[in-house]
């Protein structure tokens, strides 16, 4: 049967229409910034948001609990009784966990419920790819079950590769040391880093200057995009304040594969605030992460 629900998190970076139009359940993961707390639904506009990070403004994010990801699912079941719930990836986020601690407890309080928690072990648009993937599939008559085993034996092929303008956030996140940080930033090094098999960010090559790192996105996409390049296939591009690079990045990507579908989004504040204004994040269907 069809008659369930599809939901996940804020870190998928949909746009809201999109989340409307397809009656995707959403819930926030929320942040703090300058003594203040947001979320998805009372949330800083993007360029107010990375300003305030240019300013020397250091935000904190936290994951969702178990309390309010339960919340968030009765919301849901007013309406159905079975949700496939897509969750930020937990190699990133403990709030997966959370999900799955609330789906656990309801259909033991509920049985007529039945809610399935899908790790995407993916982040950002990437994640939103993957419910896009999900959503487009329910709406050709999927059921349930079968698309939670499509989702689970495709994750691999949602690929992520992103690089960003400032190191210093990198190393504010703990992912760089604080000599590299500056010593990249003093020779105009970028990293390209990726997201790995079990949902966790590494780093892949660095290179010398902006457009040069975002060339070699496009080169690493030529490379792993395989069977899925043409014009059935969404590509997402999330950026923090830069949307004239991720432009960029999407026409290079036109002239040179030929894809035509794209979504382009601002990068949502919690991730945000772990790399950066300046970044650029590319996201696609291909053959493997590896």
């Amino acid at each position: 049967m069809n008659d369930y629900r599809i939901t996940t998190d804020n870190m998928a970076d949909l746009p809201d229409e999109y989340l409307a139009a397809h009656d995707i359940g959403l819930m926030s993961l929320s942040y703090q910034i300058d003594g203040k707390t947001y979320d998805k639904f009372h949330s800083l506009p993007s360029k107010e948001f990375y300003d305030k990070m240019r300013a020397g403004s250091t935000p904190v994010t936290s994951q969702v609990n178990p309390e309010e990801a339960k919340h968030m699912f009765e919301e849901c079941l007013k309406t159905t009784n079975r949700i496939l719930h897509i969750a930020f990836s937990s190699g990133l986020s403990g709030s997966c966990n959370s999900t799955r601690i609330a789906a656990e407890e309801l259909m033991e309080e509920r049985p007529e419920v039945q809610i399935v928690v899908i790790d995407s072990l993916c982040a950002s648009l990437g994640e939103g790819l993957y419910v896009y993937e999900a959503v487009r599939r329910k709406e050709q008559g999927m059921p349930m079950e079968e698309l939670a085993e499509w989702l689970e034996s495709h994750k691999q092929n949602f690929v992520h590769s992103f690089t960003v303008e400032d190191l210093i956030y990198l190393y504010r996140g703990g992912r760089l040391s604080k000599t590299s940080a500056v010593l990249g930033n003093m020779v105009n090094l970028k990293p390209v880093l990726k997201m790995d098999e079990k949902g966790c960010l590494t780093a892949v090559s660095k290179v010398r200057g902006r457009k040069k790192a975002l060339t070699r996105l496009v080169d690493d996409m030529e490379q792993r995009i395989g069977e899925f390049k043409g014009k059935d296939y969404m590509v997402g591009i999330t950026h923090g304040d830069c949307l004239e690079d991720a432009e960029f990045l999407r026409d290079q990507i036109k002239e040179r594969l030929g894809m035509e579908n794209f979504m382009i989004t601002p990068l949502g504040p919690t991730i945000g605030a772990h790399t950066g204004p300046g970044l650029i994040a590319l996201f696609y269907l291909g053959l493997s992460r590896e």
